[in-house]
């Protein structure tokens, strides 16, 4: 597989934990120009620090870190409880001392994509008021953005609010820009985490690994688990690794070509995703993928991981 230069857009959160780690496992696929953080799961500064600490945990802290949007375009910002009280709760971090780039999050970005040898690829794990604002401000780049992978929207229930999934929810008006059919996009939404998932018995091991990696993979795991182990569910939907394993492996999703809309207001209602059908359209909307195979792929990155960082 030809190597995919990508930027990650992200509010850590368990799940994009889990997402950065899988790309961090492939070094021969993903070099990673760097990571942008983005008001979602929680406040900016908590989720900013989320990553520092997971950065300087696994001894990354080559990999740059530019704080962005503490707001969302239009709405106040809509922290998350499944997150913790802190956006990453399940581990205690050592202390560190790493810094995030002194750079406004735009000219972060756009110093990053003009100056990458491939068009990049944008990994978009939050809300996405950094990207929407990019492509405001510095529309011509999207000649050198060869695509966005979301997870977000739905296609026919919320999370969040009954016809919204958080991501969209939290900053509708952010992703009726990048959804406007300019820049080629892969959305991933609920009905397709659906299937992307893994097992008590995957987090369980994790939970009883002495690894260095794994004792932090199992605390926030263990964490993340507790909201479906509360609704007697035996799996656990892991939403934002699903952009990076969609990256690795297309060919275990399946979905259509759409337009997509973006209702902007509604109790009920603000963030919902329309997706009309269109072959021709630039977004691709995923339905399904294979759950062994998504569950088989992390364990293995997880596993070379702990094996590698000690």
């Amino acid at each position: 597989m030809k190597q995919k230069y990508v930027l990650i857009d992200c509010d850590p959160g368990h799940d994009d934990v889990m997402a950065i780690l899988s790309t961090i496992a492939h070094p021969d696929i993903f070099h990673i120009l760097g990571i942008t953080t983005v008001c979602g799961n929680n406040l900016v500064p908590l989720i900013t620090e989320n990553i520092l600490n997971v950065l300087h945990y696994i001894h990354r802290e080559d990999i740059p870190v530019c704080m962005g949007a503490e707001n969302p375009l239009v709405y106040p910002p809509s922290p998350q409880a499944a997150h913790g009280y802190n956006g990453l709760e399940g581990f205690e971090f050592p202390k560190h001392s790493l810094k995030t780039v002194q750079q406004d999050v735009i000219s972060f970005m756009k110093e990053k994509i003009l100056s990458s040898p491939e068009p990049v690829t944008i990994m978009a794990l939050a809300p996405l008021t950094n990207i929407a604002t990019l492509l405001q401000k510095e529309p011509t780049i999207i000649d050198h953005i060869e695509q966005i992978v979301v997870m977000g929207g739905s296609w026919y229930r919320g999370n969040v609010i009954p016809h919204a999934e958080f991501n969209i929810y939290a900053d509708p008006h952010a992703a009726k820009e990048v959804f406007s059919g300019k820049v080629s996009t892969v959305i991933i939404p609920l009905e397709c985490c659906d299937d992307c998932t893994i097992s008590e018995a995957t987090v369980q091991s994790w939970i009883h690994d002495e690894r260095y990696l794994t004792k932090m993979v199992g605390g926030i795991m263990d964490f993340f688990a507790i909201y479906g182990r509360q609704h007697q569910r035996t799996r656990h939907t892991i939403f934002d690794l699903a952009v990076t394993e969609y990256l690795l492996h297309p060919e275990i999703f399946e979905g259509e070509y759409c337009n997509c809309d973006v209702i902007l207001l509604g109790e009920e209602t603000r963030g919902q995703t329309v997706f009309t059908t269109n072959p021709n359209s630039k977004i691709l909307v995923l339905k399904h993928a294979d759950t062994n195979r998504f569950e088989q792929q992390i364990i293995s990155d997880i596993n070379l991981l702990a094996n590698e960082i000690i």
